[in-house]
């Protein structure tokens, strides 16, 4: 497996730990982190994400990754780079993404993380594109996405694994290309 650890200012970016299972259950089982998702997640399938990154960390290099605290030793939630394909006109591709415990909000430890992954997708992954997409009224993840350098694309699309019923299937999509 790989076992590479990075460290921004404040956060260590981490391959995952059986021990982050429950904290990560606890996570995604929050209606508030979940909310522009179509349900919150059950421990089972909390536990299959976590299995999954692993194995793509293992065999890509990268995936999501857990990402601790530094000032407090703690898990906090994840944030990576993850490969992604569906029936939809910009994949195959790879999305950056983050998901954070609500108690860790509003301390721009997304924006860290994601901008050290966006760089690092770009340098040790030469990655020439990554994209990132939500729901149009996911606004503090779109803001996010500007705050590290990424651009709206202008080219919404309707999320094929979003029921259209959610008032969720609508995403925009941005993006963010390797300097020359």
């Amino acid at each position: 497996m790989n076992s590479d650890t990075y460290e921004s200012e404040r956060l260590i970016i981490r391959p995952w730990r059986d021990s982050d299972k429950p904290a990560f259950a606890k996570i995604n089982a929050d209606a508030r982190v979940m909310e522009f998702f179509p349900d919150v997640y059950a421990q089972e399938r909390s536990d299959k994400m976590v299995d999954i990154c692993n194995q793509h960390i293992a065999s890509d290099g990268f995936s999501f990754w857990a990402v601790d605290r530094k000032d407090l030793n703690v898990f906090i939630g994840f944030v990576g780079l993850s490969k992604f394909n569906a029936e939809l006109p910009f994949c195959p591709c790879v999305e950056i993404g983050w998901r954070l415990a609500y108690e860790h909000w509003g301390n721009g430890f997304a924006t860290e993380a994601a901008q050290f992954c966006l760089a690092l997708g770009f340098s040790k992954f030469s990655l020439e594109e990554i994209v990132s997409f939500t729901t149009l009224a996911n606004t503090r993840s779109r803001r996010v996405m500007e705050k590290i350098g990424m651009v709206d694309t202008n080219m919404n699309f309707l999320h094929p694994s979003v029921d259209p019923d959610s008032g969720m299937q609508e995403h925009c999509l941005y993006h963010a290309i390797k300097d020359v």
